[in-house]
């Protein structure tokens, strides 16, 4: 299987973090997303312009959270997204509201505090970043109620709501994300960081 990603997506890491805890191979295409005919090749395979794309012997699937729930579906005996449908109902919320809210939100920040000065176009945008800092703390609030009296987000163990909602945190300094004063939540997260999958998947 080959997957087309660029280190900096917190989208691809998700899928990596899956293929690696559940010891699928995969061989990594590095997509230059500066580079126009390479954004170009990437249309060619996802009409969205975007990564990751999971290449299973010409069934070419994108959008991140598919690839980890395929990934599990053909691993035999995986423990990463349950079979009970209570349960994988449970995971998929999480999935949902991390890519609909969480990380949308997330990549707000990440944009206007990171990329945008990287890519030389200009300062951040005081009222876009106070507005995605609130709606963070909102939130942040969430997920911390969520953990106060348990290690995962759903059940006894890791499971793909954890990974999924996790990946965008990849960037707490650099974006200056406003998640510090929730205990819950960073402790969660350090919980996550000392794992496998994080530690073999940090860039650099």
């Amino acid at each position: 299987m080959r997957l087309f990603h660029n280190t900096l997506s917190s989208n691809g890491r998700r899928v990596l973090m899956v293929a690696e805890q559940l010891g699928l191979p995969l061989d990594i295409i590095h997509v230059d997303l500066m580079s126009e005919s390479e954004r170009a090749r990437l249309h060619e395979i996802n009409p969205n312009g975007k990564l990751p794309v999971l290449d299973d012997d010409g069934f070419l699937l994108w959008e991140s959270c598919a690839i980890m729930q395929y990934l599990c579906d053909i691993t035999p005996g995986q423990q990463l997204y349950p079979q009970d449908a209570r349960a994988r109902a449970d995971v998929n919320r999480w999935l949902f509201w991390g890519s609909q809210h969480f990380a949308e939100t997330v990549s707000v920040l990440s944009f206007e505090n990171l990329w945008k000065g990287m890519i030389g176009m200009g300062a951040p945008d005081p009222a876009l970043v106070a507005r995605a800092e609130g709606g963070l703390r909102q939130l942040g609030a969430v997920l911390d109620a969520h953990l106060a009296q348990r290690d995962w987000l759903v059940g006894d163990a890791l499971s793909l709501a954890d990974i999924g909602v996790v990946a965008p945190m990849m960037y707490l300094e650099q974006a200056r994300l406003p998640l510090g004063d929730f205990p819950n939540l960073m402790r969660w997260f350090d919980r996550l960081r000392q794992l496998d999958p994080w530690k073999n998947t940090e860039v650099g």
